[in-house]
């Protein structure tokens, strides 16, 4: 699976440098990697966690039915599955939780989601902060309602 994808920087491995490079890096290559080195001088190991991941800036959207106005957030492509915590600048420390739904969706390539969350009956004149985060990163959309 690495095949074509790696090098070593032959000039520097006299001089102690032995550092391997991956190309074409995926998200499946995600893992912990063992290195051990053996010379005329000693020998040494060490381990590398490599996390890999994607992320995209939600975008915000106001939705509006008969009865009352919502917001949408949404963004293409996240790994792994993140959170979603909705905030606003009026209701600081409000639990949205009651009134939002967050779905994600499998992309094509069967790794990365779609996440989508709309939070519920929004009021007027507040801004409201959609923050998608997981382990690797964190992304906030801002919308005010007018």
């Amino acid at each position: 699976m690495f095949r074509g994808r790696t090098a070593v920087f032959a000039d520097q491995v006299i001089v102690g440098n032995a550092s391997l490079r991956l190309k074409k890096v995926q998200l499946t290559d995600a893992g912990t990697y063992k290195c051990h080195i053996t010379t005329s001088k000693g020998k040494g190991n060490a381990n590398l966690e490599y996390k890999t991941g994607a992320f995209s800036m939600p975008e915000m959207n106001v939705e509006y039915n008969a009865s009352s106005e919502n917001l949408r957030c949404e963004a293409p492509r996240w790994f792994p599955q993140p959170t979603v915590v909705w905030t606003s600048q009026v209701n600081q420390g409000a639990n949205f939780s009651e009134v939002s739904n967050t779905s994600f969706e499998l992309n094509s390539e069967n790794v990365t989601m779609k996440v989508v969350s709309v939070l519920y009956n929004v009021n007027i004149n507040n801004t409201y902060s959609c923050m998608i985060e997981n382990n690797i990163a964190k992304a906030t959309g801002d919308i005010k309602v007018t």
